[in-house]
């Protein structure tokens, strides 16, 4: 993974707010005239940091011609902003900067959910994460990213979710039989609080790391979402393998005693009974299946009103999907948008298949008329996307094969690449961070092979096998991977009306 976006320091005229993306401690002291800038590395996932006073005046000049509202408000009002207060109101179209390197910088931690699965089936460790929470971003060479992370998210085997679960080819060695790592919760520390304007809590969820296809395969039907999280409305429905997957629970297997919606909710007020006197803000991002999960725990957020503080105030809760499929019905996108103000903001390329399912026949493209009939003799593949869209197109980058199969479309390292350089629609493509593009192809064959840069290249170190002292090749251990670091969260779960499992 490359440097994160954080590492990058923009700077702004000296009337406007100081508001700094960079995380590093050291940067935090630059003049608000001094620009890092990312230097383009093939084959590797880091990327140097250097000062370069053309990248300055470009990047500059590229803010005075796109007339970056964000730049001109206070810092206390940009983060809002950035998290769809407005709905995202002039900053899409065209791209505003600031905007531009927040979804790069919310995409890569949703980046790092593949990059830390194991989904080797000849390792015993696989569908857990690679690395120890202590060491999550630093092992995935994010290690300014400036946040903490506080909790592991699993979810069982048993949902309707084709081609999810991931499992060991040696069932002897399982070290779960029933559980897949799907994501992590992280809060921002200190330093980065102080810097965005609010304390962070970020939700990501993993997607799929098989062939896309799987969205074909659901069960696409629509289930009512009561049965398993409270909603007054029973009309509100949800894909069914989404819901199932985020609501069961395996109370045999210590990885998911909780529900994943369980462990969500209670590690979520943990949190917030944490910082009670701070402005916090709810970030859930993913991609692909990733997506589904993040609206779906955003709706469960503000359903069961964990947003609310006990003086009234409301907390703001964003999602950022990147190539998700749709979740639910229109009942689903009405309560979610008008009902509870959940803000999501749909990142995805236009060739994508994904975004595209479920509900390829009756969805939000269908006539008033079509949906109002449909929602009345219950169909139940009539589903509907939620939010604001943003949509690219991969055939404006000069770097990548216009024509690909379905996989690179649909692939999230590509959509950052493309963010990276998206100023807008009819626009042509501009890079603006120096982003790696090799990149692009860790995980896929995207790139032109004019780059010279080999597809699937991101490979662990002969497969995990080490050479013993006597001379043997044998899988590397692993440090344990039970998550002892996980403070108890059945007590917050009862004071939000959650029952623990028995």
């Amino acid at each position: 993974m490359a440097t994160s976006i954080l590492n990058i320091l923009i700077g702004f005229p000296k009337t406007e707010s100081a508001f700094f993306f960079g995380s590093n401690s050291n940067h935090l002291k630059s003049q608000t005239t001094k620009l890092l800038t990312l230097t383009p590395k093939k084959l590797t996932t880091k990327c140097n940091l250097t000062q370069t006073n053309n990248t300055i005046t470009q990047l500059q000049s590229q803010t005075t011609k796109q007339s970056s509202k964000l730049t001109e408000l206070p810092l206390e009002n940009t983060w809002r902003k950035i998290h769809g207060e407005d709905n995202w109101d002039g900053l899409l179209e065209p791209m505003d900067p600031i905007m531009r390197l927040e979804l790069i910088r919310y995409g890569e931690m949703a980046q790092a959910c593949y990059d830390a699965f194991d989904f080797d089936p000849y390792s015993k460790y696989c569908g857990s994460c690679k690395h120890p929470h202590h060491e999550f971003f630093p092992s995935l060479d994010l290690p300014h990213i400036g946040y903490i992370v506080t909790r592991y998210l699993y979810a069982t085997a048993n949902v309707n979710v084709p081609d999810f679960f991931k499992k060991s080819r040696w069932p002897d060695k399982y070290w779960s039989e029933h559980a897949n790592w799907m994501g992590y919760i992280a809060i921002s520390d200190d330093e980065t609080t102080k810097r965005i304007g609010r304390r962070d809590i970020v939700i990501a969820w993993r997607g799929t790391v098989t062939h896309v296809e799987w969205v074909a395969n659901l069960q696409n039907f629509l289930k009512p979402i009561y049965q398993d999280i409270p909603c007054p409305d029973n009309d509100v429905r949800v894909e069914a393998g989404f819901l199932d997957m985020y609501t069961d629970r395996q109370t045999t297997d210590g990885y998911c005693k909780f529900s994943a919606r369980e462990q969500v909710l209670g590690e979520l007020k943990r949190l917030l009974d944490k910082f009670p006197n701070e402005e916090v803000s709810i970030t859930l991002t993913g991609h692909s299946l990733g997506s589904a999960m993040a609206t779906l725990s955003a709706f469960d957020i503000a359903e069961t009103r964990l947003n609310i503080r006990e003086n009234g105030e409301k907390i703001h809760i964003s999602v950022f999907s990147f190539s998700g499929p749709r979740v639910g019905n229109v009942k689903f996108k009405g309560r979610l948008e008008s009902h509870l103000g959940v803000k999501v903001l749909r990142v995805y390329n236009k060739h994508d298949m994904v975004p595209k399912s479920p509900g390829f026949f009756i969805n939000e493209t269908s006539p008033p008329w079509l949906l109002k009939i449909a929602e009345d003799i219950d169909i139940p593949w009539c589903y509907t996307h939620v939010g604001v869209e943003l949509e690219l197109d991969h055939k404006i980058s000069p770097f990548l094969i216009p024509d690909v199969d379905a996989a690179c479309a649909h692939n999230l390292e590509a959509h950052l690449h493309i963010l990276d350089g998206y100023h807008g629609r009819n626009r042509e493509y501009e890079a603006t961070t120096k982003r790696d593009i090799a990149l692009v192809n860790k995980a896929c064959d995207f790139l032109k092979d004019e780059h010279s840069v080999p597809p699937n290249w991101r490979q662990d170190l002969n497969r995990n096998m080490v050479k013993t002292e006597d001379g043997r090749w044998v899988l590397a251990p692993r440090p344990q991977v039970v998550d002892t670091h996980h403070e108890n969260i059945e007590p917050h779960l009862e004071q939000i009306g959650i029952l623990s499992p028995k």
